[in-house]
């Protein structure tokens, strides 16, 4: 069965996001040693008389890290995508997934919650990525970048849940790919959120095939059209899962850094960060807590939410509400990276700054230092010469005036909502088509080595 391009159907609470499962890499006798010994997480606490600010920011660091918000009962419980990551040589079901193959689909390792002898083997490449009990000690030490394996008393991983660092968080790979210190607020473009989904077992995505009047096979082939990168947060409250083109919905997970100051925080601008934390934990997390948003029941807009009434989700015990405060202090104090100094042309950055704020008109949006509107920041498709498809997936029917520090963290995977400009010498031309710049080719380069620069 083929997904209608405009619509998929209704479908209620089980909608795959985010993503699930699996796990990294080690050497598995090392790290039995290490578990004995106990695993580490990286917690940030600050020593002395931290402030009520400080305090609020730590604790958001910790929540952003490592809280599931209790929606092991979604990946566990209804998707059981533990019982593929274990295989069923260790109680759960298939070959299991290897750190190689964990890696493969975007997660990454801490290398900080790993123990010295595992650094050690990864290091003399000794270290064995091919057998799913690797991947079971990783999660035991927390060591797997945005999830939380829950294990019985005998060691049997039961469930899994999943955090915010899933999505936004990478690492510098100073070990191996894959494998290094933790950077929080980077948006993980190797996160291949779909193909994590259906490492769900046979028949346990039936639910949202019901939902959305499919079949199942139909939903996983949804799921593998969305790539690394890329996630659809509206696809289980409108149903529609392509665009009129026919490319996938699916948009860029987009990074959680160089928010402060931002007026919305989305690709469509549904709303502040706070708002958006508690919609992503509520409705894409599965998390169990509140979310109210009677926008939702605009039943011609979004006619999935509408019949499931999720703009009028209660969970008791709320474990969401609560930490929203703390989670929102933590991200906006993510400030964007600076770029290598050898990642662009400083002489052509200076020629292209003045033609961005000058001829090229770039900063009449993109106003500086925020590189987005100081005040209402979002434009109707028509200001920036795309389809409104997207923007008509949101409340706002607009398109935010992304911030463009950090450019550099995240050009893979391509620039606007869907990575429909490859680089940024096409989102230049698009530009200088559309508003009739007349750039010559040394401008348009000068412009590029800017927006690099940022």
């Amino acid at each position: 069965m083929r997904l209608h391009p405009r619509r998929v159907g209704a479908l209620s609470p089980p909608r795959p996001v985010w993503l699930t499962a699996l796990a990294a890499v080690g050497f598995l006798g090392a790290l039995a040693v290490a578990l004995a010994l106990g695993g580490r997480a990286d917690a940030h606490a600050y020593g002395g008389q931290a402030g009520p600010a400080q305090q609020l920011i730590a604790t958001g660091k910790q929540v952003f890290r490592f809280d599931t918000f209790g929606d092991e009962q979604f990946w566990g419980s209804t998707l059981q995508i533990n019982k593929a990551v274990a295989g069923a040589a260790h109680g759960g079901v298939g070959p299991g997934v290897s750190p190689k193959t964990a890696l493969a689909v975007g997660l990454k390792v801490d290398v900080n919650a790993l123990p010295a002898s595992v650094v050690t083997a990864l290091k003399n490449g000794t270290a064995n990525l091919d057998d799913p009990a690797t991947t079971l000690a990783l999660l035991k030490l927390n060591a797997v970048v945005g999830l939380k394996g829950v294990f019985n008393g005998s060691g049997t991983l039961t469930s899994l849940g999943i955090t915010c660092a899933v999505c936004h968080s990478t690492v510098d790979n100073s070990l191996a790919p894959g494998i290094g210190h933790r950077l929080d607020g980077w948006a993980n473009r190797d996160l291949n959120v779909g193909a994590i989904v259906n490492l769900a077992p046979s028949g346990r995505l039936q639910p949202v095939a019901d939902q959305l009047k499919v079949s199942e096979a139909t939903v996983r082939t949804v799921l593998n059209s969305w790539g690394p990168g890329k996630f659809d947060a509206e696809l289980f409250l409108d149903g529609k899962a392509f665009q009129p083109n026919g490319r996938s919905a699916a948009t860029l997970i987009p990074p959680a850094f160089g928010l402060a100051g931002v007026n919305l925080h989305t690709w469509t601008g549904w709303g502040s960060v706070t708002q958006w934390n508690a919609f992503v934990a509520n409705l894409e997390m599965h998390g169990q807590g509140t979310y109210l948003d009677s926008r939702l029941d605009n039943a011609a807009q979004f006619p999935i939410a509408a019949a499931n009434k999720l703009g009028h989700t209660r969970h008791s015990p709320d474990l969401i509400t609560s930490k929203l405060p703390a989670l929102a202090a933590y991200e906006e104090v993510l400030t964007a990276p600076t770029p290598p100094p050898t990642s662009f042309d400083a002489a052509a950055a200076k020629r292209g700054a003045v033609l961005f704020a000058g001829k090229a008109g770039c900063a009449t949006c993109h106003v500086q230092p925020l590189f987005t509107e100081p005040g209402f920041n979002l434009h109707p498709a028509s200001d920036i010469g795309i389809d409104s498809f997207q923007a008509d997936r949101s409340p706002t029917h607009m398109y935010r005036t992304a911030p463009l520090h950090g450019l550099w963290t995240h050009t893979k995977g391509g620039f606007y909502h869907d990575g429909r400009f490859p680089t940024l010498l096409d989102v230049v031309n698009h530009y200088d088509t559309f508003g009739h710049l007349g750039l010559t080719p040394r401008e348009k380069s000068d412009l590029v080595e800017y927006l690099k620069s940022l």
